[in-house]
């Protein structure tokens, strides 16, 4: 960070009134296995404060919460259910799983997902779609889901790419978790559900479609229900500009940005002045000074 950079006082002391944290996931508090710097013992303090209450929000659709559940507790994080008996993890599929619930009752769905992701839709009602191999793309028309669902599949295979492009090119509706471009890992990046979507409008000539997860305000309002908190009490902690900051930007919460993934000081203070985030650190040490001393 430019030691020229100071963070807004008043905006230091916003943070102390905060009663919600969110908290993002790769990137933000851990790399893979590893956690970053001082984040447990952040996050535990927030725990035992009974002012406070905190929950993980990650777009990385891949997984269900209860598997980050189990990664989290092993490599020491906190993650026991709230007292709203809600998970300690909330991701961007249980948001577009919400709005299916709501509004798409009874629709089939075709999945580019995990089979992670599949057992969760499974598990909420969701219909799936699975394609009939005996059907030739001349009578696709016949038999088409009535929604695509795309998001970060790391097990996608070219024969669920083309069916995705396919049944969207001939009328289904297209709906995806999340944005994210690339997801962190402890070398560098890895393709995440953003690429797949460039690559799926490339094919189809279709617009991008409904979006889930950060930065949508279907979160916020999702956050809002759960925990009975209105969003100015609460404060995003993320390392991406586009989902994390835009989300606390967007939608009347406080953003955190932490110089420990994606994003670079240098970025952040390129954007216009509105979009920035509301504070900035390099780590949660940093911030620990002023949270908690």
């Amino acid at each position: 960070m430019s030691h020229k950079y100071t963070n807004d006082k008043s905006k230091l002391e916003q943070l102390k009134d905060k009663t919600l944290f969110i908290f993002d996931m790769d990137g933000t508090i851990y790399l893979e296995d590893k956690p970053l710097p001082y984040a447990i013992d952040f996050i535990e303090k927030i725990k035992n404060d009974v002012s406070k209450k905190y929950v993980y929000f990650t777009n990385n659709a891949s997984k269900d919460p209860q598997t980050y559940i189990g990664k989290l507790k092993k490599i020491g994080f906190p993650a026991d259910t709230t007292d709203t008996g809600t998970s300690a993890v909330l991701t961007s599929a249980d948001v577009l799983i919400k709005f299916l619930k709501l509004y798409r009752q009874n629709k089939n769905i075709y999945l580019l997902g995990t089979p992670l992701l599949e057992d969760m839709f499974r598990y909420n009602g969701i219909n799936l779609f699975y394609p009939d191999e005996n059907i030739g793309y001349a009578q696709i028309n016949q038999l088409l889901p009535d929604i695509v669902v795309s998001s970060f599949d790391t097990s996608l295979t070219y024969a669920k790419l083309e069916r995705a492009c396919t049944y969207i090119r001939n009328g289904s509706e297209w709906l995806t978790t999340h944005p994210d471009i690339n997801c962190p890992v402890e070398d560098g990046y890895i393709p995440d559900c953003g690429a797949i979507n460039e690559l799926i409008k490339s094919s189809t000539g279709k617009s991008l479609p409904k979006t889930f997860g950060k930065p949508y305000g279907e979160v916020v309002e999702m956050l809002e229900e759960i925990y009975q908190t209105d969003r100015k009490n609460m404060v995003m902690f993320g390392d991406r500009l586009y989902t994390d900051i835009a989300l606390g930007k967007n939608n009347g919460m406080l953003a955190v940005l932490l110089l420990t993934g994606e994003a670079s000081f240098k970025d952040a203070v390129a954007l216009p002045y509105d979009l920035q985030p509301d504070l900035i650190f390099n780590d949660f040490k940093e911030i620990y000074k002023y949270l908690f001393t």
